[in-house]
């Protein structure tokens, strides 16, 4: 009897079913990588090195974005590219403030060279 080809559906249909959205990563890994191979401990890995990356983007992005409508940070944009922040110096003391650090001064003081 020939072996049945199974939709995707059904595939993830099946009694033991695996979290799909975990199956779907994993296999979009090896079709963009065809020639790829790893253990169960390098493909957890990746994944979760992968899934903190992501995280981590979008808890900065909301920072980000947090800090800019505040005025502490100025977001400039970038031609072709992603922008660039920086330290709006117009509020820098309440930016310090905030962030609870004393400034670091980058001036010598009292004139002495060193």
């Amino acid at each position: 009897m020939a072996r049945e080809l199974l939709s995707p559906r059904s595939i993830l249909a099946s009694e033991e079913q695996p979290d799909e959205t975990v199956v779907k990563e994993i296999l979009r890994y090896f079709v963009r990588n065809p020639k790829a191979a790893d253990s169960l401990e390098g493909i957890a890995r990746w994944r979760l090195i992968d899934e903190m990356v992501r995280r981590k983007v979008n808890e900065t992005r909301a920072a980000l974005d947090w800090l800019v409508e505040r005025g502490l940070l100025n977001r400039t944009p970038v031609a072709g590219g992603e922008p660039i922040f920086s330290l709006n110096l117009d509020n820098r003391s309440e930016a310090e403030a905030l962030a609870a650090v004393r400034p670091r001064s980058r001036e010598k003081k009292g004139g002495q060279g060193g």
